[in-house]
C-alpha cells in the first residue's frame, strides 16, 4: 500500500511543478500585455491562472498531508513518553481526516453545482475546477488513515 501512495504523491508533485510552471504561461503573458505592446490583452490569462493557482493550492495541501508538513499546533508540550508522542500525532491526524470528509462531502456538491457550468472567457467545465475539493478531500483521508496506521503501530512497538 506504500507503494502505491509513494506513486500518488510522486505524482502530485510533478502535476504540482507542472502547474507551478503552467503559471508563469499566462502571468507571464499577462505582464507583457499590461506593461508592453509586446502582445496583445487576453483575457483568458486571467482565468486559466486563477484556476491554476486553485489546484496548486489543493495539490499542495494534499502533499503536505502526506508529507507531514500541514499546518497544525503544537499546543501540548512534547511528552518524553513516545506512546503519548504518538496519540497526539493520532489525534492530529483524525482531525485532518475529519477535514478530508467534510471536503469529500461538501466538494460533491460543489461539482454537482459546477455540473453544467463553464468558465466565463475560457468556457472550461467548472466541475473540473470544483473537483479539486472532493479529490482533495479523499487523499487528505487516505494520507491521513496512512499515517494513524504507523501511529499505532509506533505505539504498539514502543517501550
Amino acid at each position: 500500500m506504500t507503494r502505491i501512495l509513494d506513486a500518488i504523491h510522486l505524482v502530485l508533485k510533478v502535476l504540482l511543478a507542472t502547474l507551478i510552471a503552467g503559471l508563469l504561461i499566462p502571468v507571464t503573458m499577462q505582464i507583457l500585455s499590461r506593461f508592453t505592446g509586446i502582445i496583445p490583452r487576453y483575457i483568458w490569462t486571467e482565468e486559466i491562472a486563477r484556476f491554476c493557482f486553485v489546484w496548486m493550492i489543493m495539490i499542495g495541501a494534499m502533499c503536505a498531508v502526506r508529507d507531514g508538513t500541514h499546518f497544525d499546533l503544537d499546543v501540548l508540550p512534547p511528552a518524553l513518553n513516545p506512546k503519548v508522542e504518538a496519540a497526539k500525532r493520532i489525534f492530529v491526524h483524525l482531525m485532518i481526516l475529519a477535514v478530508g470528509l467534510v471536503f469529500i462531502w461538501y466538494g460533491w456538491d460543489f461539482i454537482e453545482f459546477g455540473w453544467f457550468q463553464t468558465s466565463e472567457i475560457a468556457e472550461l467545465p467548472m466541475n473540473w475546477i470544483f473537483a479539486a475539493w472532493p479529490i482533495a478531500g479523499f487523499l487528505f483521508f487516505v494520507f491521513s488513515v496512512e499515517k494513524i496506521v504507523g501511529e499505532v503501530h509506533t505505539m504498539r512497538n514502543a517501550p
